[in-house]
């Protein structure tokens, strides 16, 4: 049977569709970059870079643009589709995306840096820059990173514990007011009833993840899949006995770490000792 074609001729890929929908769009009305921008109230420049593919902007971008068009939740829907799409990560990472995506739970540990769920834009910035990612590259990846969150939210949202050493906590972004965006939604993100945040203090001592950060996934087929990384790589790791050599060695990790309430004070106390700004 020969390869079905696609009906319209236009992208099947969510994050290009979408830049193709919105140029499409524009055209049809008759609106320039700069008359789009004094109508919606954003800077112009902001629609170039959707409709080139180098931002997705924010959903209150696209439910604007939907109001404008006519096209009630059309580009919503694009956009959230876009978010989603594990294409716009880099290949090594696709298949672990794919299976993050449609995990019935998560366990992690980190050891220096937060996990991708749990970071703010700003965080996800520093941490993708100073990797090496630069330009357009950094802001697809960052939006990217940041879209992740939402699997942690709404009424179906996994179960995730994460056991964060106290080296995460003590190793703050250059930018005082950043980093304290950082540990406020942690702070926040700690209190949802699907989220487990424990603390593992230096004082614990030697264990067996010391230089090893790991995700679980537990996945709908009853498998459990380890991802490992470190500042050079990352590894998905299927096997089913070194799955269970990982989950022997955090459940140690885990049985060091303060408890969740214990945690949740430890990163009120980082909070607490953020510089403030000076007032002018």
């Amino acid at each position: 049977m020969p390869p079905r074609r696609a009906v319209t001729g236009r992208s099947q890929e969510p994050r290009r569709r979408y830049a193709e929908e919105l140029r499409l769009l524009r055209q049809q009305k008759g609106d320039s970059l700069r008359q789009l921008g004094d109508v919606l109230g954003w800077d112009w420049s902001l629609f170039g870079k959707m409709e080139k593919g180098e931002t997705l902007g924010g959903p209150e971008v696209a439910q604007a643009l939907d109001q404008h068009y006519g096209t009630p939740g059309l580009l919503l829907t694009l956009w959230e589709l876009a978010v989603a799409d594990p294409t716009q990560f880099k290949e090594r990472y696709r298949r672990y995306m794919t299976l993050e995506a449609e995990a019935l739970s998560l366990w992690h540990y980190a050891v220096s840096v937060l996990p991708g769920l749990l970071q703010t834009e700003g965080y996800a910035h520093d941490v993708l820059m100073v990797g090496g990612t630069k330009g357009d590259e950094l802001t697809r990846q960052v939006e990217a990173r940041v879209g992740r969150r939402k699997l942690l939210t709404g009424d179906d949202a996994p179960p995730f514990r994460t056991i964060l050493s106290e080296a995460v906590l003590r190793t703050p972004l250059d930018d005082a007011e950043e980093w304290r965006k950082q540990l406020e939604h942690l702070a926040e993100a700690a209190e949802s009833p699907n989220l487990t945040l424990q603390v593992l203090p230096h004082d614990a001592g030697p264990h067996g993840l010391v230089s090893t950060a790991v995700m679980f996934l537990r996945l709908p087929d009853g498998r459990t899949v380890a991802y490992t990384e470190n500042a050079h790589r990352g590894e998905l790791i299927e096997e089913t006995s070194s799955v269970e050599r990982l989950q022997r060695a955090y459940d140690a990790v885990r049985d060091l770490a303060l408890s969740p309430a214990e945690s949740r004070k430890f990163v009120m106390r980082m909070l607490e000792e953020v510089p403030c700004e000076p007032s002018t």
